[in-house]
């Protein structure tokens, strides 16, 4: 396979960045997959690097409890798969997700993973990471697939809260997030990815693509401290608006 070059975009990436402007009303925070089954070595069916692991969830709590002191609305979206007649899951009916059983490959290199024990229903897979949840968080725990959307009631929450810009941090970088930030963009919501609080599990490359993706085509990738630093000025600029 001929390699290929990663193109420099950071003047485009850059101006982007200029020109979002945050508003603290029409803002929400998503969680995508933050759970045990990803997330939790000791338990996780489909995990990611311990050492992502790590990162994602101390940035990701450090994250979230700021975007609470402004008053964003936390929202969790979790994979749950319920248990068919014969012990089989939901996640049956994903082709490949098929074809990498039947191999006896995995999809994490490096370490185990089964798609078809993952995240089942009543599992301690499925429970959000302790770190991340608070009461007053919303849960999500419909997901089926790859997107945070389809087939769960996450865009009528949106619709009722009143969002127009989606904050998402969660796993995978390359699957679920991807997914769920054009999911965002074909909605018309503005999608903001934070790079520190994304990991995939498939593999850094991967990671990295993720957010090449969705930096020079759907949205924007801010750090952590970036989101922080915006936040602050849409609060400024909400004190400084006229009632």
């Amino acid at each position: 396979m001929k390699t290929v070059e990663l193109l420099d975009r950071s003047e485009f990436k850059a101006q982007i960045k200029e020109w979002l402007k945050l508003d603290l009303a029409s803002t929400a925070v998503i969680t995508i997959d933050m759970h045990r089954g990803h997330l939790d070595p000791a338990v996780a069916t489909m995990p990611a690097d311990p050492e992502d692991s790590r990162r994602v969830v101390a940035a990701s709590a450090r994250t979230l409890e700021v975007a609470r002191s402004y008053g964003l609305p936390v929202i969790h979206v979790v994979m749950t798969n319920r248990r068919l007649p014969g012990g089989r899951s939901e996640a049956y009916g994903v082709a490949f997700w098929e074809a990498v059983e039947q191999v006896k490959q995995t999809v994490t290199p490096g370490r185990a993973s089964s798609a078809y024990n993952h995240n089942l229903e009543g599992s301690v897979q499925t429970e959000i990471i302790p770190e991340l949840y608070r009461d007053g968080d919303h849960v999500v725990t419909s997901k089926k697939r790859l997107s945070a959307f389809y087939g769960t009631d996450l865009e009528v929450l949106l619709r009722t809260l009143g969002v127009r810009t989606v904050v998402l941090m969660g796993i995978n970088t390359n699957t679920c997030v991807l997914c769920s930030t054009f999911e965002a963009f074909n909605r018309d919501l503005a999608p903001v990815v934070i790079s520190d609080c994304v990991a995939s599990m498939y593999g850094p490359d991967l990671h990295v693509f993720g957010l090449e993706n969705i930096s020079r085509c759907l949205g924007w990738v801010l750090s952590s401290a970036e989101l922080e630093a915006r936040l602050q000025v849409a609060k400024e600029a909400a004190r400084a608006s006229p009632v």
